[in-house]
C-alpha cells in the first residue's frame, strides 16, 4: 500500500489519474481524502463501487509507473549530461592546440626578430626592464 507521503508528494497527479480512470469521482470527492492513502481508497470504493484491491493495485501501479518514469528520465539527464561533458572536452582539446600553435608562432616570430634585429632588441628588453623596476619600486613606496 503507498504511504501518505507519496500520495501528498504527487496529489495532483494522483486526482488526475484517479477521475481518468474513474470518470464519476469529482473533486469534492478526492478533497475528503485529505491525502491519506486509507480515505482515499474509502473514497474511491464508495464512489465507485470497486474493491479495496481493486484501487490499491491502481495506486501501487501509478506510483510504480511513476518511479520508473523518474529513473528513465535520471538516465536521460545522465546521457545528456555524459554529452557536454564529452563536447566540453572536445572543445577545450581543440582550443588548446589552437593556443599551442600560436604560442609556437609567436616564439618563432620573435626569434626571427632577435636574431635579424640584435640591437633594436636588445634596446626594447632594457627599456621593458627598467619599466617594470620602475613599476616594483613605486608600487612599493605606498
Amino acid at each position: 500500500m503507498v504511504s501518505r507521503e507519496q500520495i501528498q508528494g504527487q496529489w495532483n497527479e494522483v486526482k488526475g489519474r484517479l477521475r481518468e480512470h474513474w470518470g464519476q469521482l469529482t473533486e469534492n470527492d478526492l478533497q475528503r481524502a485529505k491525502g491519506s492513502a486509507e480515505q482515499l481508497v474509502g473514497v474511491v470504493q464508495e464512489k465507485t463501487g470497486a474493491t479495496r484491491t481493486e484501487v490499491e493495485q491502481f495506486l501501487d501501479r501509478f506510483f510504480h509507473d511513476s518511479s520508473r518514469h523518474l529513473g528513465d528520465a535520471a538516465h536521460h539527464y545522465s546521457e545528456a549530461a555524459q554529452q557536454v561533458a564529452n563536447e566540453t572536452a572536445e572543445y577545450m582539446r581543440d582550443q588548446y592546440g589552437r593556443a599551442a600553435a600560436a604560442s609556437e608562432d609567436y616564439a618563432a616570430k620573435l626569434s626571427h626578430t632577435v636574431r635579424s634585429r640584435p640591437t633594436e632588441s636588445l634596446v626594447i628588453a632594457f627599456g621593458l626592464g627598467i619599466a617594470a623596476g620602475a613599476l616594483m619600486f613605486f608600487g612599493k613606496k605606498r
